[in-house]
């Protein structure tokens, strides 16, 4: 059955600010249709208990004297529910309302859940040629009504005239196509709950997919945990890892995070503890190895294959490289003497004395026999290595990284020492903790990658702190 023949309740709510978690509604107003007829319209204050800015009462026209004697939330939640149940709920950013109302019930220990439709996404997926889609634009580029703008039942008054000027302006199958495509939800695991997903986060953090037994399946990240979770389960994205979780998990976990930096690190870390059956990248590596250039660049000295730990230690200067294994860093110095007319003998992998076997077939420069300087040798080996250089500890020591979470309740200090994540800090006892550990700690390759990426991002807003005097201070 079409969703345009089935009853949908027009819905605008006035809120006391911009975060469903903390904020509260003022104001709530709807238009209940059916087809294209309105069977019902409702509205309602709501005394918020709490004070609001003179903006909000500036920009809506509703002061606190107005809501003191309104009904609180409480009050008019079975009236509100009754009204909303199995209806399609229709809104001008309906995640916003949707969260709000959300809340509210969960307030008062009540699951709501019900179907939504978004007339910004509607309006961006019909008009792509326009750039704005807020509700003033939509007032102006269809010539709507703008009576009692920012009160909640004139917006759901001009909420339903929008969409019943696309009923009248469009093909129905292209309205319906769109509206379906918007309304189509992601199935769930058939062992799990969907109050368990509909109750997860829409911050960031790292989720757990636990299967029998506790078995750990996955660890993912994200910045909006819910969503992200929800996609595993779409069908419309359904591959056969999906399909495989979708299967198994029994349990659904979560750590939030202040933000994206802390997730990915999170997750890098819980991969390589808790090694999920599903989880391929990020695992621990039992051992790395790189390419180390000892001496100075002028003086004609093979590179050796070291282990990571064991040479990284004292700075990766003359590093070059993460290999899984020695055999993977010989592969790769092979291939580079290959494509830059490299020694073989000179670095290291072809043993005797002579023309090694490369200037027989005319691939060496002829180092081995003299045609070709030493130092210039070096040079040239200098050279191909570069874009495998580790980068440097551009620090005089440890450093924190001050991340803070978009509603400014959580703040994490992300400790790193010569390119190692030492640990995540949320006091001053923590980071004493965090840095008496670094001499026991291993190179991280995921840590090392995670934290150049962000330090490279022009955009990031990141703070850093210097950590050097801090650790001298330490007993």
């Amino acid at each position: 059955m079409s969703v345009l023949s089935e009853r949908l309740v027009f819905l605008d709510l006035e809120t006391t600010g911009a975060n469903p978690h903390h904020d509260r509604i003022l104001e709530i107003g709807l238009c209940q249709v059916v087809g294209d007829e309105v069977t019902e319209e409702w509205a309602t204050l709501v005394n918020p208990q709490r004070p609001f800015s003179p903006f909000i009462e500036q920009l809506t026209g509703i002061s606190p004297a107005m809501v003191f004697e309104a009904p609180i939330f409480a009050e008019i939640a079975d009236e509100l529910r009754g009204k909303l149940s199995g209806k399609v709920l229709v809104a001008h950013n309906a995640r916003f309302d949707y969260a709000f109302l959300k809340n509210e019930f969960r307030r008062l220990e009540i699951t709501f859940q019900e179907k939504t439709l978004c007339t910004v996404k509607l309006s961006r997926a019909l008009f792509p040629q326009h750039t704005r889609h807020n509700l003033d634009s939509l007032i102006e580029r269809h010539g709507l009504a703008r009576a009692d703008r920012h009160r909640a039942l004139g917006d759901a008054r001009v909420i339903r005239e929008f969409f019943s000027r696309l009923r009248a302006d469009l093909p129905g199958d292209v309205l319906d196509q769109a509206v379906q495509k918007q309304l189509k939800t992601p199935s769930h695991p058939p062992h799990l709950a969907a109050e368990q997903i509909e109750g997860l986060p829409r911050g960031p953090g790292v989720y757990l997919f636990y299967g029998e037994n506790d078995v750990v399946l996955y660890v993912g990240k994200s910045i909006d945990i819910r969503s992200r979770v929800r996609s595993h389960f779409s069908g419309d994205h359904r591959e056969y890892k999906g399909m495989r979780l979708s299967q198994q998990v029994r349990r659904i976990d979560w750590i939030e995070t202040a933000g994206e930096l802390g997730a990915l690190l999170l997750e890098a870390r819980l991969v390589k503890e808790l090694s999920p059956i599903h989880n391929r990248r990020l695992r621990r590596t039992r051992e790395l190895f790189t390419l180390r250039l000892p001496g100075d660049d002028g003086k004609p000295l093979p590179p050796d294959i070291s282990p990571l730990d064991q040479v990284s230690g004292a700075g990766t200067e003359r590093l070059f490289g993460m290999f899984r294994s020695r055999r993977e860093a010989e592969k790769t110095l092979r291939a580079m003497a290959s494509d830059h007319g490299l020694c073989h003998r000179l670095l290291g992998l072809e043993r005797g004395k002579g023309a090694c076997f490369g200037y027989q077939i005319k691939q060496c420069r002829g180092a081995c026999v003299g045609k070709e300087p030493p130092q210039m040798h070096q040079l040239r080996l200098v050279q191909a290595l570069y874009d495998l250089k580790l980068r440097s500890w551009p620090f005089p020591g440890a450093i924190g990284i001050r991340e803070q979470s978009p509603d400014g309740d959580r703040t994490d200090i992300h400790v790193f020492d010569n390119w190692r994540h030492l640990g995540t800090a949320r006091n001053e006892g923590d980071l004493q903790d965090l840095l008496r550990g670094v001499e026991t700690l291993p190179f991280d390759r995921d840590g090392y990658k995670i934290l150049t990426r962000y330090l490279d991002r022009p955009e990031s807003r990141l703070q850093l702190l210097d950590l050097a005097p801090f650790s001298a201070s330490l007993p």
